[in-house]
């Protein structure tokens, strides 16, 4: 199995998503070891998003099927997403 991690980590949706994973998986051990964590997984969900949505803000997160921050040109010519 090949996974372009550089491609995927570009992708907001999918950070979001492995993130959230990781903080369950940790606050689950945890859990499991009887360990209370000083910091909530809700807190720690919500910073998780803030760093999410500034970067998003500011345009870190880019398209990773494009090079640069720009569209193609043939990206440029659609009115909607392609259905392909």
């Amino acid at each position: 199995m090949k996974i372009n991690i550089k491609a995927r980590m570009k992708n907001p949706v999918f950070v979001t998503t492995f993130l959230a994973t990781v903080v369950t998986f940790v606050y689950t051990i945890l859990g499991m070891f009887g360990v209370v964590a000083s910091v909530s997984e809700d807190m720690v969900m919500q910073g998780i998003a803030v760093v999410i949505e500034l970067m998003a803000a500011v345009g870190v997160l880019t398209d990773p099927t494009t090079a640069g921050v720009s569209d193609s040109e043939q990206a440029m010519t659609y009115t909607e997403p392609r259905k392909d």
